[in-house]
């Protein structure tokens, strides 16, 4: 009679911890359909909300990150922590796990820091090019660490470094395809070209401003815009969804049809973005948020852009610099077609795969 394999998968926050951590665990669903899932994030993020639409149970902690600035959250943060060690070593102890995966995110770190130190076999998978505070502290107690990116061996024990890529919504490995479909979704006009428009789950509130203000110069490009604006900007922004040719949406749940739909995209420069739209191979332009930690959203943006695969606009140039590199682009097909080609040879297709053959590893199978 075969084992019945006990799962946990921790990590949130943000989408581009969420969806890495669905990926894995819908291919470990898909070879090992009697295998039990539970997955760990914070109370009130949302991952609360993500992880159970996709069919998973979800349990929340106490917790969030470190402020830059001195406040109040500072302050409860070692209540907090506390309250999260406390609340993982009773998950663990209850659920019972043969192997806990970590994929970044506030809530990966007490969970993973009481599994390692139960001798749980434990995986964390790094999504960025320059490590965050949580994996480089757990680097030094779980097994294998899973990277998207050459040279972590800085920041992690080289000999448990495995370069897998970043997890990616399986649906666009195939987005070709799916291109009249999409327009269709979308009812846009094919003649047109399509502007994409990414700000991430929660919205990049620059994004917004710059695109407000350029909303006449673009259409004078003769493009169609999709534009995720992101649910906390989606009240001030949706009025522009009445400006003809310009489509206004809090959130994109049909990333497959968006990405099919467009031509070029303009996208903040998160580590899962980033794997994505290598695989997606479209020309883009990454305005990196600057506000991360690390300024790690301009070092993935870096490692694209200088295999002549992107474009790159910091937010401090954009008044100066985005209608003349848009407009090069836009007139011309040369530079997109050179774009699309250079990025799709960066993509790492097989990571979810190879990230659940690491955890099979772990459980010996």
């Amino acid at each position: 009679m075969s084992k019945t394999y006990r799962i946990i998968l921790s990590g949130g926050g943000t989408g581009g911890h969420i969806y890495p951590a669905i990926a894995i665990a819908n291919e470990l669903k898909q070879r090992h359909p009697d295998a039990k899932f539970l997955f760990v994030g914070a109370k009130d993020r949302m991952e609360m909300e993500k992880v159970p639409h996709a069919g998973y149970d979800i349990k929340g902690l106490w917790i969030s990150g470190i402020q830059r600035e001195l406040t109040l959250k500072n302050l409860m943060f070692p209540f907090k922590l506390i309250s999260s060690l406390f609340v993982s070593r009773n998950i663990i102890k209850k659920f019972k796990p043969d192997v806990v995966i970590g994929t970044g995110g506030f809530a990966s770190g007490p969970l993973l820091y009481v599994a390692a130190g139960k001798q749980i076999p434990s995986l964390i998978q790094e999504q960025n090019s320059f490590p965050g505070v949580t994996n480089k502290l757990l680097s030094k107690k779980v097994q294998k660490i899973c990277v998207a990116y050459d040279g972590l061996e800085r920041f992690f024990p080289e000999h448990k470094i495995i370069k897998t890529g970043n997890p990616v919504r399986q649906g666009l490995l195939d987005i070709q395809s799916k291109r009249a479909e999409a327009l269709a979704f979308f009812k846009l006009v094919p003649e047109k070209k399509t502007l994409l428009i990414l700000g991430g789950s929660l919205g990049a509130k620059r994004i917004n401003e710059l695109i407000e203000k350029e909303i006449d110069y673009l259409q004078t490009r003769n493009v169609q815009i999709i534009w995720q604006c992101g649910k906390l900007y989606y009240e001030a922004y949706k009025i522009n969804g009445n400006t003809k040719h310009v489509q206004v949406h809090a959130y994109l749940n049909n990333m497959d049809f968006a990405y099919a739909a467009a031509d070029v995209i303009i996208s903040r420069a998160g580590a899962s973005s980033v794997s994505e739209l290598c695989i997606v191979g479209k020309p883009v332009i990454f305005i990196p948020s600057p506000n991360v930690a690390e300024d790690h959203q301009t070092k993935n943006a870096m490692s694209i852009v200088k295999e002549q695969a992107a474009i790159l606009i910091k937010e401090s140039d954009l008044d100066v610099d985005f209608e003349n590199k848009f407009s090069q682009l836009i007139e011309s097909k040369e530079k997109q077609n050179a774009l699309s080609e250079n990025i799709k040879k960066l993509a790492l297709v097989n990571a979810t795969k190879d990230i659940a053959n690491e955890v099979e590893k772990l459980l010996n199978i």
